[in-house]
């Protein structure tokens, strides 16, 4: 899978900036050839793949999810997922022209109804080192510690729940999103005065 999302980049920058029309077929093809290892190793339909995989255009660049560490009286606020069910700290994709508390901030509204205060980055992880299943595309992971203001939660188009959990209460994690390591990490910032970020 790593040499399909290498090819696959190579092929889109090749798409991008070349001006010859003969080049532009190979590198045309080079993307194609990586759809098709794609789907050779995994599930998901040659559709889906090239929707999420093959579709930009410009220099790839990684994607950037943002999660929030919120803890209070040494518990931390998990969101539930509805799309598996499981849970997960409040994140997902950051926006276009905002900032990473700002884009923290929108997503503990969202999924969590939680108004918070961005303090500081825990962690900037490569997600498939740190989070399984492996994703089809780079994704910088940031975790970001925040304050608690107020919460009031509402079931919404993401998620169904949310709530405060102890270190030995944590519940089914939905992993791709959230790791035990990653909440252990949280916990240990908290703990330490003096924390330095992880980033891996």
């Amino acid at each position: 899978m790593d040499w399909a999302t290498r090819l696959q980049s190579i092929a889109q920058a090749g798409l991008t900036f070349t001006q010859d029309k003969y080049d532009h077929d190979r590198y045309q093809e080079i993307r194609e050839l990586s759809v098709e290892i794609m789907q050779h190793y995994t599930e998901a339909g040659t559709e889906k793949i090239t929707a999420l995989f093959a579709s930009e255009t410009g220099y790839q660049t990684p994607k950037v999810d943002i999660r929030a560490a919120v803890i209070r009286d040494n518990k931390i606020l998990l969101i539930k997922e509805k799309i598996d069910g499981k849970w997960a700290l409040p994140g997902g994709w950051a926006d276009v022209n905002t900032s990473v508390s700002e884009s923290v901030k929108r997503e503990c509204i969202e999924e969590a109804g939680a108004d918070v205060v961005p303090r500081r980055i825990l962690a900037l992880l490569l997600a498939n080192r740190h989070n399984d299943p492996l994703l089809l595309y780079t994704t910088y992971k940031i975790i970001v510690e925040c304050d608690l203001v107020s919460i009031s939660f509402s079931e919404n188009t993401e998620t169904s729940d949310a709530g405060f959990f102890g270190p030995d209460e944590i519940p089914g994690l939905s992993t791709g999103r959230t790791t035990m390591k990653q909440i252990e990490l949280c916990f240990k910032a908290t703990r330490e005065k003096i924390f330095e970020p992880i980033f891996d």
